[in-house]
């Protein structure tokens, strides 16, 4: 199995969450009932109830790149994920990400893609999966498609993320870590189906799409749930 090493930054609130709070914190808006693109949001696994996490604590082994895990904690500031269009498809703030759509997730906090490739994840020997890349920019491997069962992502769907690259699921299945990053669960990818690929939107910052797509002038703003 193996081991992890903690980076020397510490685990606090990064400047580019703490600007998103200042802007956004205290907006309101309508309840919106479906996922957009731009939003900052936390993905909870249905299964093992952990909301999907990065950090500045690398894998000791296979890539050696900055580890995706699972946490019980609703509050981890580390938790945030904004949602990206890829290289080739732009992803306009506020419009509904369609079922079937390749995205991008970028972690808030270090600025890193979710990301995998064949490498094996450290403690069951799974597909790993890991953060990559600086300020938001990576390569393909850092592409997930958005399986759902209607026209667009719901936010009460229990959704998939199957990877374009590998054409596998980000799963969690319960494997936990132990120091430095005691109790918090593998995430990985696994090629086929099951419980332990569902995923759905929690807390965060969802924006509501722009009038321009009903022919006005842009309004876009955000809906707030921290």
């Amino acid at each position: 199995m193996g081991h992890l090493h903690l980076d020397v930054f510490p685990r606090v609130l990064t400047a580019r969450l703490l600007l998103l709070l200042c802007l956004f914190g205290l907006s309101a808006g309508t309840e919106l009932s479906f996922v957009t693109c731009g939003s900052v949001i936390k993905l909870l696994n249905l299964q093992h109830n952990v909301r999907l996490h990065s950090h500045d604590v690398r894998y000791g082994s296979g890539s050696g790149q900055q580890s995706v895990t699972g946490v019980t904690a609703v509050e981890d500031s580390n938790s945030y994920w904004s949602i990206r269009g890829t290289n080739d498809a732009f992803c306009h703030r506020g419009t509904p990400v369609k079922c079937g759509q390749t995205i991008r997730l970028t972690h808030v906090n270090t600025g890193r893609n979710l990301h995998s490739h064949y490498f094996t994840s450290p403690l069951s020997s799974n597909q790993e999966v890991s953060a990559f890349g600086e300020e938001g920019e990576g390569d393909h491997l850092d592409e997930w498609t958005v399986q759902c069962g209607g026209s667009v992502w719901k936010r009460e769907e229990a959704v998939r993320f199957r990877h374009k690259a590998t054409d596998a699921l980000l799963s969690v299945t319960g494997e936990q870590y132990g120091r430095p990053i005691h109790g918090q669960r593998e995430v990985h990818a696994m090629s086929g189906p099951s419980q332990h690929s569902l995923w759905k939107a929690m807390e965060g910052i969802f924006m509501k799409p722009s009038e321009i797509l009903a022919g006005g002038r842009d309004s876009s703003h955000p809906h707030t749930e921290f």
